[in-house]
């Protein structure tokens, strides 16, 4: 154990709090939740209880290089977040920026295949079958403004009385 304490530790580009406990702190990382982070720390041998500021500098670069490939370990393939790759057909676990671009690379597959997914995602229209009649109005006018409602009922009420008086 290094004996000096980090309150912020950098790994795979993010900060994280050095205060936090092993598996909360590893969690924080975009890509990786509490059971993978679980599964990295019973792996590498590490104590669950201890704070990440608490590691060695060896010991984050193990945590590192586990992150980096993380269908090292002994997991099942359902547990990792990215089975069957379409570009290379691999199961594997992305953490991070690789997650980003790769669910925006697969948002632009389905836009360029046209597919129903895509169009929604194109449109900005809900995706898997829920419902657009009342929700996800996102920047457009939901209701009606009553002062609206009451000009457009005093113009037509307006105009019939125009129409009794010429009769």
């Amino acid at each position: 154990m290094s004996s000096e304490f980090r309150y912020l530790v950098r790994i795979r580009g993010k900060d994280l709090e050095g205060r936090k406990k092993l598996i909360p702190a590893i969690a924080d990382l975009k890509g990786v939740g509490d059971n993978f982070a679980q599964a990295i720390v019973s792996s590498l041998g590490l104590d669950p209880r201890a704070r990440l500021g608490t590691l060695s500098e060896s010991q984050l670069k193990e945590l590192e290089k586990v992150l980096i490939d993380g269908s090292s370990l002994k997991v099942p393939q359902w547990a990792l977040n990215r089975r069957r790759d379409p570009e290379t057909g691999e199961t594997k676990q992305l953490v991070g920026p690789d997650l980003d671009y790769a669910l925006k690379t697969d948002l632009d597959r389905e836009k360029n295949v046209q597919s129903w997914r895509g169009i929604r995602h194109g449109l900005g229209l809900k995706v898997r079958g829920q419902r657009t009649r009342t929700t996800g109005r996102k920047g457009r006018t939901v209701g009606v403004r009553k002062s609206t409602l009451q000009a457009a009922a005093n113009a037509a009420k307006g105009a019939a009385d125009d129409k009794e008086k010429k009769k």
